[in-house]
């Protein structure tokens, strides 16, 4: 794969050391990219600052991607302290986790609205403010999404919804950021054991079930999904965009 020396990534969405955005990072800094972060507040900024330490000492700014301000400000310091940057990685969703169960058709607009503004809007929003400072690098952004996107999948109702939301995005932005030397793609990664996932109810059988069903007979691992991100970004997939790229050990073609 390219060496990614001399490149920068700025990623949103790192919670922990086993979030999957965390995972990327690690991948694209062992490749040389330099790292920029975002925090939701003060708070959770002091735990990014203390498990980021294996990432080259990361640049990193408050911005709360749902803030259509907070968004310009966190890109108008990225301007005047780091200058333009080549990569933007979007590892963020949140849905009220009691309409994650139960029948869909439950869901009130208010979970609803929350889920979409933060799983799938916000990538639109990043998007808006952040492609003035990616154009002329070989831009690439990509997201991350799920199989629940596009077939049911028990207990994961309302995020289903907004990930099919998000992908039809990425779609539409490769679209309208081709012109401006941008790609953008999501990989649909496969049940991996992260915070966020534990909201997911029997996520243990989930795993076990995907392991046994898999061509692969395996879960994926956070590098495995790493190693795909810097593929995709790097100029290796210049010819590639608006494509997801499933990255669940071939579970995803799996019939009866």
């Amino acid at each position: 794969m390219s060496s990614l020396e001399g490149k920068t990534a700025v990623i949103f969405g790192i919670a922990n050391h086993r979030s999957i955005a965390y995972g990327i990072a690690e991948s694209l800094r062992e490749r040389g990219c330099r790292i920029l972060l975002n925090y939701q507040n003060e708070r959770l900024g002091q735990s990014l600052k203390r498990l980021s330490s294996n990432l080259g000492d990361p640049w990193m700014a408050e911005c709360d991607v749902t803030d259509d301000e907070a968004v310009v400000d966190f890109f108008d310091k990225v301007r005047e302290e780091v200058g333009s940057f080549d990569y933007l990685v979007h590892s963020v969703a949140y849905a009220n986790r009691e309409f994650l169960q139960g029948d869909y058709m439950l869901t009130p607009w208010d979970a609803y609205a929350e889920a979409q503004h933060v799983s799938a809007y916000s990538l639109v929003r990043l998007c808006r403010h952040a492609y003035p400072l990616m154009e002329g690098h070989d831009g690439a952004v990509l997201a991350l999404t799920y199989l629940g996107s596009e077939k049911v999948v028990k207990n994961y109702n309302l995020m289903g919804v907004a990930k099919a939301a998000l992908e039809s995005s990425v779609r539409y932005l490769a679209s309208d950021l081709g012109r401006h030397g941008i790609r953008v793609n999501a990989i649909s990664a496969g049940p991996v054991r992260t915070l966020s996932a534990s909201a997911i109810k029997d996520l243990g059988a989930m795993l076990d079930y995907v392991a046994e069903r898999s061509p692969m007979h395996r879960n994926v691992s956070l590098e495995d999904i790493g190693n795909a991100a810097s593929f995709l970004l790097s100029r290796d997939a210049r010819g590639v965009t608006g494509q997801v790229l499933h990255v669940d050990n071939g579970f995803s073609i799996m019939g009866v």
